[in-house]
Parts: structure tokens; C-alpha cells; sequence
């Protein structure tokens, strides 16, 4: 049993046609085609301005037992957030509060313009790209502020696939830094980040604007941080997990785990879904069902 909650490269929808798109990579030459032509045709050869980013339905797993935890779960480059709220559901951590929002549905410059929910304007599923800072500090902010109105004695935490993993990575530098990209100050005490089949945003000038900062150092080493990857996934690259994870540590996060998942492609197992109930469990210091 595999299920898969990333829509990365699964539909694309053009001129109301639902097309399949393999695994095996993002589609054929007719599709880039048609992405292409529909790029041309509907974008236009003018600049867009920019509009403010509306960010789509926020769906809530209330907790079954003693609410010890929020968790704000982000989804995959065109998915939902419904999507993983129903798989989160049926996870056997009761303590914990599921919040998973549904980012703005925005052009992307992978699918040659064409619109869909995206945290961010990604034109490379890896940490190779370039980064989007406008768009990477709206969707990082979205997220503390679901988590800022939270009661004070409940541990906070950010997870995601995918795209929805970069957010939370990204979250994570912004935590330890003390500011966003853009310098506005990030506020929200952070107790884990799981990431799964993710990179790391902006891991090119993180090292540097950690330079000479103790305070970030020290955050650095105290925040937990779990990274899952299957080393047969073919739309974020095994190898970019891998990189992130080396780079998240050279920086000083310490207290990081990498776990790697044999032939699995870009999708979720229940032997990883496992590993993230057990880890959380633990690092979240978690009671059972009663407490």
C-alpha cells in the first residue's frame, strides 16, 4: 500500500483537459508543448504585476486525547490541504492538533506559467533554483501567524511534503535567524519540523547570514528536525534531500535525523508514516490518550 498526497506531477489541467503525467518525469513533449502554448497564449508577452497571495482553505484534525501539540502540515506542489488532513486523521497521535492550509493558486514557472496552488514560484524542485523570496516569506508568515494564536503551553511544530517541506525548512532558517528574507522579525518558538521528500530553500546564503550569530547557532542545536527521502523518488531527487540535510547540519542543526527509504519513489509509505508518529512521539515528549 502506497499513497500518494502530492499532486507534483501527477494532473495537469489545460484548456479544461485533465492530462496524466507519468512518474517518470513531467510529462512528454506534447505536454511541454501544450504548457508552452497555453504559456503564449494566456500570459502574454507583458510583465504581471503582482497580486496579494490568497491562500485557499485551511482544514483542522482536532485532537482525540489531550491537546499537547499544533502541527501546521503543508501539502505538495497543486494538491490541498484536504488532502493530507484526511490522511493525518487516521494517525495514531491523539495529542495532537492538525491544521493544514491550501496555499494560493499562483502561476508557476515549471508548468510554464500555468496556474496552480503553490507555496512558492519554483522553476526547479530542488535547491538548485532560484529562490523566490517574496513568495517563500508570504507562505512562511501564513503559517506562523495559524500557529501565533495557539495556547501558550502547546508545543508548536511545521511539517510538509514536497513543496510543503520546503516551507517548513524554510521556516526553520527563519526561526533559528530570528527574521524573515526580508528582514521582518519571525516570532513563533518552534519544537520539531518534519520534512518528507522536501529541500532546503535559500541553502546558498544560509551559512553566511548565520555567520558571527550565537543566538542562532543555539537555536540552530536546539530544534528537532526529521528529513524522510526515498532514494527512487524522480521529482525532487534523492540527492537533494540528502544535500539539505548535509547542509542543515553544517550550519548547526544537530539534532537531525535523515532517514532514507529504499526504491520508494515520490510518494508516502506507511513505514515513513510511521517513523514521523514515533519521532514526534518522542521529541514532542507525548502523553497517550488520556491524560
Amino acid at each position: 500500500m502506497v499513497i500518494n498526497r502530492d499532486s507534483d506531477n501527477q494532473f495537469l489541467f489545460i484548456a479544461g483537459t485533465q492530462l496524466n503525467i507519468e512518474t517518470s518525469g513531467f510529462g512528454s513533449v506534447i505536454i511541454l508543448l501544450l504548457i508552452m502554448s497555453y504559456s503564449s497564449t494566456t500570459m502574454g508577452s507583458g510583465s504581471q504585476s503582482r497580486r496579494p497571495f490568497e491562500f485557499g482553505r485551511t482544514h483542522v484534525v482536532r485532537p482525540k486525547g489531550k491537546h499537547q501539540a499544533t502541527i501546521v502540515w503543508l501539502h505538495g506542489l497543486s494538491d490541498k490541504g484536504s488532502s493530507w488532513s484526511q490522511l493525518l486523521e487516521t494517525l495514531p497521535l491523539p495529542n495532537i492538533k492538525w491544521i493544514c492550509p491550501t496555499a494560493p493558486t499562483r502561476p508557476v514557472a515549471i508548468f510554464g506559467g500555468y496556474p496552480c496552488t503553490a507555496w512558492f514560484d519554483v522553476g526547479d524542485l530542488s535547491e538548485d533554483g532560484p529562490d523566490d523570496l517574496e513568495g517563500l516569506d508570504a507562505s512562511a508568515a501564513h503559517v506562523a501567524n495559524l500557529l501565533s494564536t495557539e495556547p501558550a503551553d502547546i508545543k508548536l511544530g511545521i511539517g510538509g511534503f514536497s513543496m510543503g517541506a520546503a516551507i517548513a525548512l524554510y521556516s526553520a532558517t527563519c526561526r533559528i535567524l530570528g527574521q524573515y528574507g526580508n528582514g521582518n522579525p519571525y516570532s513563533v518558538n518552534l519544537s520539531a519540523i518534519v520534512g518528507l521528500s522536501g529541500w532546503l530553500p535559500c541553502s546558498r546564503t544560509l551559512k553566511s547570514r548565520m555567520e558571527g550569530s550565537r543566538e542562532a547557532t543555539r537555536r540552530a542545536a536546539s530544534l528537532p528536525i526529521l528529513l524522510c527521502h526515498g532514494s527512487g523518488d524522480d521529482v525532487v531527487a534523492y540527492k537533494h534531500g540528502e544535500r539539505s540535510a548535509q547542509t542543515l547540519n553544517s550550519v548547526g542543526f544537530r539534532d537531525l535525523t535523515f532517514r532514507c527509504y529504499n526504491g520508494v519513489g515520490h510518494y508516502t509509505v506507511p513505514e515513513e508514516m510511521d517513523e514521523v508518529r514515533n519521532w514526534l512521539t518522542a521529541r514532542l515528549e507525548l502523553e497517550g490518550l488520556r491524560a
